[in-house]
């Protein structure tokens, strides 16, 4: 699937072939010359991915993934640092400040597109195209298809994207606000309220063949996929 990818490189040449090979690849490319644009990029709305320069005027990009991973709101993005330093050690500081990656200067556009692929499927699952399946419930991004025990289900797009991101963190409890922040995009202004009402929705297309219960409801936390039954409070 399409990935929208913050480009953070102050070469403009080699900005350029990056951002005509990603975009060849099918994704979106924002980019911007130095952390200070990066930041104020990533302030209007969340990347699936960050290709961070280690050497950029101003703040290096070590300084800027730091920044990121010490926000609540930025430190989940996958980042991959883009770097002529191949020095171990520096591979290890990349490491630790918290990259997912770490890429060598000169590489091949085809090995960047891999490495991108590798680590969204790692870290941002639903942001690829491949399909899932849990409990009798198959989910296929390439299709727009899913299927409970074989049979067709018709999902709403919103419906559809909010089942995708439950079933590729299955078990996690998510917040309306980080369902919300990962569905709808933290630059969109709805109603946390919002989020009762998609679920709704999607339970009622489940239920007709018993796999409603598999969007559990966590009191006071939010809602979360599981193939598990929920235990009953223990009696007073």
């Amino acid at each position: 699937m399409p990935a929208n990818i913050l480009l953070v490189e102050d070469e403009p040449a080699i900005q350029e072939l990056i951002a005509a090979n990603l975009n060849r690849a099918g994704h979106h490319v924002v980019r911007a010359a130095d952390a200070e644009s990066a930041q104020r990029i990533v302030r209007e709305a969340l990347p699936d991915l960050i290709l961070l320069d280690w050497m950029l005027p101003g703040a290096s990009g070590i300084e800027l993934a730091r920044r990121l991973r010490a926000d609540e709101r930025t430190r989940a993005i996958p980042i991959i640092m883009l770097t002529a330093r191949g020095e171990e050690q520096d591979k290890v500081t990349g490491l630790e400040t918290g990259a997912d990656d770490y890429i060598t200067k000169p590489f091949s556009p085809r090995e960047l597109v891999a490495r991108i692929k590798a680590v969204l499927r790692r870290r941002a699952p639903q942001t690829t195209e491949d399909a899932v399946e849990l409990g009798g419930l198959r989910l296929d991004p390439g299709t727009h298809r899913v299927t409970a025990d074989g049979k067709v289900l018709t999902l709403g797009p919103t419906e559809f994207r909010l089942l995708h991101f439950l079933m590729t963190h299955p078990e996690r409890v998510h917040s309306r606000a980080q369902l919300l922040d990962q569905v709808w995009g933290d630059h969109v202004f709805v109603e946390e309220r919002t989020v009762d009402v998609h679920i709704r929705r999607l339970r009622s297309v489940l239920e007709p063949d018993g796999f409603d219960a598999l969007i559990q409801t966590v009191r006071g936390s939010g809602y979360r996929f599981s193939t598990q039954t929920p235990q009953a409070p223990a009696a007073r």
